[in-house]
Protein backbone atom coordinates (compact mmCIF):
# COMPACT_ATOMS: atom_id res chain seq x y z
CA UNK A 1 0.00 0.00 0.00
CA UNK A 2 1.35 3.21 -0.94
CA UNK A 3 1.68 5.89 1.37
CA UNK A 4 -0.44 9.14 0.90
CA UNK A 5 -1.07 9.16 -2.71
CA UNK A 6 -1.02 13.53 -4.26
CA UNK A 7 -1.97 14.21 -7.64
CA UNK A 8 -0.28 15.97 -10.17
CA UNK A 9 -1.21 18.93 -11.90
CA UNK A 10 -2.39 15.90 -14.95
CA UNK A 11 -4.30 13.84 -13.29
CA UNK A 12 -1.60 11.37 -12.08
CA UNK A 13 -1.15 9.79 -8.41
CA UNK A 14 2.17 10.95 -7.42
CA UNK A 15 3.31 9.15 -4.26
CA UNK A 16 3.49 11.66 -0.51
CA UNK A 17 6.91 12.71 0.83
CA UNK A 18 6.85 9.81 2.76
CA UNK A 19 6.90 7.02 0.37
CA UNK A 20 9.59 4.72 0.68
CA UNK A 21 11.90 3.66 -2.08
CA UNK A 22 10.21 0.48 -2.43
CA UNK A 23 7.23 1.89 -3.11
CA UNK A 24 8.37 4.72 -5.61
CA UNK A 25 9.56 1.81 -7.56
CA UNK A 26 6.40 -0.46 -7.60
CA UNK A 27 4.36 2.47 -8.92
CA UNK A 28 7.50 3.53 -11.23
CA UNK A 29 7.04 0.05 -12.84
CA UNK A 30 2.78 0.47 -13.21
CA UNK A 31 3.68 3.24 -15.22
CA UNK A 32 6.63 1.78 -17.10
CA UNK A 33 4.54 -1.25 -18.24
CA UNK A 34 0.92 1.01 -18.27
CA UNK A 35 0.01 -2.36 -15.58
CA UNK A 36 -3.14 -1.33 -12.49
CA UNK A 37 -4.75 1.18 -14.55
CA UNK A 38 -1.88 3.43 -15.01
CA UNK A 39 -0.90 4.82 -17.84
CA UNK A 40 2.18 4.33 -19.95
CA UNK A 41 4.50 7.13 -19.38
CA UNK A 42 7.76 6.66 -19.09
CA UNK A 43 8.49 10.19 -18.32
CA UNK A 44 6.71 9.40 -14.87
CA UNK A 45 8.63 6.21 -14.26
CA UNK A 46 11.51 7.07 -14.83
CA UNK A 47 10.96 10.23 -12.39
CA UNK A 48 9.77 7.64 -9.87
CA UNK A 49 12.73 5.10 -10.75
CA UNK A 50 15.23 7.87 -10.09
CA UNK A 51 13.49 9.28 -6.72
CA UNK A 52 13.07 5.09 -5.36
CA UNK A 53 16.88 5.09 -6.35
CA UNK A 54 17.76 8.39 -4.02
CA UNK A 55 15.94 6.33 -1.31
CA UNK A 56 18.01 3.22 -1.93
CA UNK A 57 16.21 0.96 -4.25
CA UNK A 58 19.08 -0.67 -6.03
CA UNK A 59 16.37 -2.31 -8.51
CA UNK A 60 15.19 1.37 -9.57
CA UNK A 61 18.90 1.97 -10.14
CA UNK A 62 18.66 -0.48 -13.10
CA UNK A 63 15.61 -0.08 -14.47
CA UNK A 64 15.94 3.98 -14.54
CA UNK A 65 19.20 2.97 -16.89
CA UNK A 66 17.01 0.74 -18.62
CA UNK A 67 14.22 2.72 -19.40
CA UNK A 68 16.55 6.19 -20.35
CA UNK A 69 17.77 3.79 -23.33
CA UNK A 70 13.84 3.55 -24.54
CA UNK A 71 13.78 7.58 -24.33
CA UNK A 72 14.52 10.76 -25.91
CA UNK A 73 17.10 12.92 -23.98
CA UNK A 74 14.10 15.61 -23.45
CA UNK A 75 12.06 13.38 -21.84
CA UNK A 76 14.92 12.14 -19.47
CA UNK A 77 15.82 15.85 -18.82
CA UNK A 78 11.53 16.46 -17.85
CA UNK A 79 11.39 13.38 -15.60
CA UNK A 80 14.48 14.98 -13.66
CA UNK A 81 13.10 18.13 -13.51
CA UNK A 82 9.72 16.64 -12.27
CA UNK A 83 11.85 14.68 -9.68
CA UNK A 84 13.51 17.55 -8.39
CA UNK A 85 10.25 19.57 -8.21
CA UNK A 86 8.76 16.77 -6.30
CA UNK A 87 11.51 16.96 -4.13
CA UNK A 88 11.40 20.56 -3.83
CA UNK A 89 7.33 20.90 -3.32
CA UNK A 90 6.27 17.55 -2.70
Amino acid sequence: MLAQLQVSREGLPLPGLDASGDELFRLGLLYSTGQGGAPLDYVSAHMLFNLAAMRGSVEAKIYRKELAGEMASDQVAEAQRQAREWLAHG
